[in-house]
């Protein structure tokens, strides 16, 4: 089951960089730093998408475990059209909000231009990109990760295809820059969401009705929490950015560069989380919590050997890595120390989000959002006064110190065993 979850996440690991690529290379380092500065916002509106995922999720493998399939479609329903509507709440908003969340990040005047193209594309796909949240979701609750899976690996296909047509240009395809990035990511996805809601009406695993406030409001429960934490940390990345920018633009380019590189552990974790996530919801919902802890403890080993490889890679060939996606001699050296450092971070980043994922699934999120958000806040005043004692050196070490710490208190909360208690 978290193999074919773990590949999802992967593929699409390999298109982001694979744009960074396309964008490095043919854009160069504003439009690199641009993307970067705009991506901390699109991972905060993500997070909100990600609330109905996380809570539709645990709520539909409940009432799968619980031997109540058609509940569970009715579930399904009711959490697609609350991702339709907030995705497009988000949409109508865009225009009104460009200038100010460029302001905030404090970028200069041509990557704030640049950002505000990539972003204000990007933004107005928001009902797709959610509602295909969402129809993962439904496939993940029923222990389905293959049909998920094939979706997006024909729909990641066609973003490599558009990638560089859309950017560069090519016969009838227009250079769109990083707008063309964009539509790259939005149109197959968008795609993707109608493909997945016509199989889950044939298989029975979608049934449209009136949506339930009370149903609603306990998607909105379970998944707000992680949400939160996901909202949050993504504001403090936007604050952190205004510490990196007086740095200079390869700074906030090596930043962008480093987290491609630890994208790969990090989507092998949260593909193994979504998969762990549907088991300890069903499992709980069968009165099994045994199963539901060895299903955490199992992920989370396999995760952590991943992170030992990256490790290792990120020490021995940071260069190599940093130079595939830019040909800036400031942004190789910079992004190669960012790696190097964060290569201790790597080591715990797996059981971070695999172990939060599993709580999520059992419906207990308030406690380790709270406890995640604290470590994640100290971020602001450790890193301004590391960095203002060290330079970036210090705001990288105290990025992978904060990870780590998260780390370890995912690992701590598991065992406590609370979320064996928890009630959807």
């Amino acid at each position: 089951m978290a193999l074919p979850a773990v590949i999802a996440n992967l593929l699409m690991t390999a298109f982001h960089n694979v744009d960074t690529f396309w964008i490095g290379r043919s854009l160069g380092a504003d439009a690199l730093a641009a993307v970067t500065g705009a991506i901390f916002w699109v991972w905060l509106v993500i997070s909100i998408g990600e609330m109905v995922s996380i809570g539709l999720d645990a709520v539909a493998a409940r009432r799968h475990g619980e031997r109540r399939p058609q509940d569970a479609a009715r579930t399904v329903s009711d959490g697609f059209m609350l991702a339709l509507l907030l995705g497009a709440a988000i949409a109508i908003a865009t225009p009104f909000l460009m200038s100010w969340l460029f302001t905030m990040l404090g970028t200069n005047a041509s990557v704030s231009t640049i950002g505000r193209e990539y972003l204000g594309t990007y933004f107005l796909g928001m009902p797709l990109i959610f509602g295909f949240f969402a129809v993962d979701a439904a496939f993940r609750a029923k222990g389905d990760t293959r049909t998920p899976l094939w979706i997006l690996a024909v729909t990641t296909i066609l973003a490599l295809v558009l990638d560089p047509l859309l950017i560069r240009g090519w016969g009838p395809f227009p250079a769109m820059g990083v707008r063309g990035a964009a539509m790259a990511t939005l149109v197959p996805r968008g795609l993707g969401c109608l493909a997945g809601v016509l199989i889950l009406k044939r298989r029975g695993m979608i049934a449209w009705t009136l949506p339930r406030w009370s149903v609603l409001a306990t998607i909105l429960r379970v998944g707000a929490p992680a949400a939160a934490t996901g909202i949050v940390f993504s504001f403090i990345y936007v604050l952190l950015t205004r510490i990196t920018t007086q740095f200079g633009t390869p700074a906030l380019a090596a930043l962008g560069l480093g987290f491609r590189m630890e994208s790969v552990i990090y989507v092998a974790s949260v593909g193994m989380g979504a998969a762990v996530a549907a088991i300890v919801g069903q499992s709980l919902g069968a009165g099994d919590s045994a199963r539901a802890a060895r299903a955490g403890w199992l992920s989370t080993a396999v995760v952590s050997v991943l992170g030992v490889v990256i490790a290792v890679a990120s020490l021995l060939f940071a260069e190599e890595f940093a130079g595939i996606f830019s040909n800036d001699p400031a942004v190789i050296a910079e992004a190669a120390r960012y790696l190097r450092i964060s290569a201790f971070s790597q080591l715990f980043l797996g059981a971070e989000v695999v172990l939060e994922s599993a709580m999520a699934g059992a419906g207990w999120t308030f406690v380790p959002m709270l406890l995640s958000t604290g470590i994640t806040a100290l971020r602001l005043p450790i890193g301004a006064w590391a960095a203002a004692t060290w330079g970036t050196t210090g705001l990288w070490w105290t990025l992978a110190v904060t990870a780590a710490a998260r780390g370890v208190l995912m690992v701590l909360l598991w065992a406590w065993g609370r979320w064996r208690t928890a009630r959807v």
